[in-house]
């Protein structure tokens, strides 16, 4: 199981959208909210849609669940 943080932020180099990152994450933006901790990197991103429709998945650390490739 693994922590999952949302990006307050909508980015604006990858895709506008809401970035689901992993705890660790290199590219952990400053400005998140704790999603919680979840078996897997989908389970996230659902919970994320639900504060965030556009919400997506970071290429570095959850790559399964990003779509802006």
């Amino acid at each position: 199981m693994a922590k999952y943080y949302v990006n307050n932020k909508q980015q604006s180099n990858s895709g506008n959208n809401h970035e689901v990152h992993r705890e660790g994450c290199y590219f952990m933006p400053s400005d998140r909210t704790s999603l919680g901790n979840f078996y897997s990197a989908q389970l996230a991103l659902d919970e994320a849609k639900k504060k965030y429709p556009d919400a997506d998945g970071c290429i570095h650390c959850c790559p399964e669940i990003n779509h802006d490739k």
